[in-house]
């Protein structure tokens, strides 16, 4: 069995300066550690980690998620900060205003289901937010 003492993300860049911008303007997020090549965050309890890369991120799934404690207000202070944010409308998943309401299985928590709403980086990455079903 794995018996990690932590877990977190590692997101690609292909321009670490303009990654980190994006973080820090769009998302109001500052590196808490800078290596050659890479930035590392602390967001809430956990943290991730942007490094430099030739490669291209995919785009087509979500490389990581922020919980958020109100997704209204989070996605209004994202948008004011130039964020756009994704709209989906197939089987199973459409957005208003940018949030979906998913249903009560995989990602939420205790499949009780979650509001989320998703956006790319500077880098193509997409990023979701998401708030727990009440």
């Amino acid at each position: 069995m794995l018996e990690a003492i932590d877990v977190a993300a590692r997101i690609p860049a292909q321009d670490l300066e303009r990654a980190r911008a994006f973080y820090a303007e769009k998302l109001g997020l500052e590196p808490v550690e800078e290596r050659p090549g890479g930035l590392r965050y602390r967001c809430g309890d956990g943290w991730f980690a942007i490094f430099q890369s030739a490669g291209a991120p995919s785009g087509a799934h979500t490389q990581m998620g922020f919980e958020v404690a109100d997704i209204e207000a989070t996605v209004d202070e994202l948008r004011r900060r130039g964020v756009v944010f994704e709209e989906y409308d197939v089987p199973g998943l459409s957005t208003v205003n940018g949030i979906a309401e998913v249903a009560g299985n995989y990602p939420s928590k205790g499949a009780a289901g979650e509001r989320a709403a998703w956006f790319r980086d500077s880098e193509g990455n997409l990023l979701g937010i998401g708030q727990a079903a009440r």
